[in-house]
């Protein structure tokens, strides 16, 4: 919404959605990043069964979390509108 309570311009409910979608894919990517990395070596090593056990079920554990995290943390800089430049595009004219 904007300041004072208004409702939202097109390009605001746009931006939102962008956000939403960006942060459910980058929340996937690195779920997957994160299974990958504790369940991977299961699945390419011959494995004690307890080690691999163990791996599996903090894989399992721990994608979840890492998904909602990473959504959340994606939802709350946006939110106080941190990643956006104020003026994409320009350089300082000393560099």
């Amino acid at each position: 919404m904007t300041m004072y309570g208004g409702r939202r311009t097109q390009a605001e409910r746009d931006a939102v959605t962008v956000e939403i979608g960006y942060a459910l894919v980058s929340a996937a990517f690195v779920a997957a990043v994160v299974f990958g990395v504790l369940a991977g070596p299961v699945l390419l090593f011959e494995l004690p069964d307890s080690v691999g056990t163990l791996l599996e079920r903090v894989a399992i554990v721990l994608v979840p979390l890492v998904f909602f995290l990473r959504v959340a943390t994606v939802l709350y800089r946006y939110r106080q509108g941190a990643g956006q430049p104020s003026q994409p595009g320009r350089t300082n004219p000393d560099s």
